[in-house]
């Protein structure tokens, strides 16, 4: 991971343009391609970003170009650098389920024909260079399903799927490759990204999964 502390400012050209005016900022640049620009407030999220797949040219003037396979870009104009350093973190082992979440993939892989008729299991923890995806499977059409399952569906468990289909559609062995987001409860904000970005939202029934309760997921 690359930080860079600068005096810069932003503009964004693609779908929309946008205009970062010139302030002091931090600029991440991750082993993944992607690069997000930062304030020193807003918690965890960025002012402005670039997924991958996504180039980064520096030019000699000061100004970096980032963009993407849709020629969207990003161009950061630094006026001055005030920190530059390179960092290398590795492969992230994840984060640590709990024991409902480790429970709901478990079941789930167990009776993976509940997503849909016809489905079947590749694996469970199918692993990637950025992590394990919780659950890949195939749907009766033979294409390939990745499943991320969450105890709270939150933005962030989006966010975490993204990046792995966004991996996972490099490999022409599995591509195309969907996305079902899977979780006791999805948050409205979760639920409209996801389905924004072409995922499936499955609502998991704990207690049914278990034989409990009605054997029943409830799509939507």
């Amino acid at each position: 991971m690359r930080l860079v502390i600068a005096r810069c400012s932003v503009d964004y050209a693609g779908r929309l343009t946008a205009h970062l005016p010139s302030a002091p900022r931090l600029i991440l640049v991750k082993a993944d391609g992607s690069v997000s620009i930062h304030a020193d407030d807003r918690a965890y999220k960025p002012l402005n970003w670039m997924s991958p797949p996504c180039s980064l040219k520096e030019g000699d003037d000061g100004v970096w170009t980032v963009e993407n396979k849709g020629g969207e870009k990003l161009i950061i104009t630094l006026e001055e650098v005030l920190h530059d350093s390179s960092h290398e973190l590795g492969v992230d082992p994840g984060l640590i389920k709990d024991g409902v979440e480790a429970h709901l993939q478990e079941l789930l892989a167990d009776r993976i024909e509940t997503l849909g008729e016809g489905y079947s299991l590749i694996r469970r923890e199918y692993p990637t260079a950025i992590g394990p995806v919780d659950i890949l499977c195939r749907d009766a059409d033979g294409q390939t399903v990745a499943v991320e399952i969450k105890r709270r569906g939150e933005i962030d468990g989006v966010e975490q799927l993204t990046r792995y289909l966004d991996l996972l559609n490099r490999d022409p062995h599995l591509a195309p490759v969907q996305g079902v987001f899977a979780a006791q409860e999805i948050k409205p904000q979760a639920r409209v990204l996801a389905t924004d970005r072409g995922m499936s939202c499955v609502v998991l029934d704990y207690d049914a999964l278990r034989g409990i309760e009605d054997d029943k997921l409830r799509l939507f």
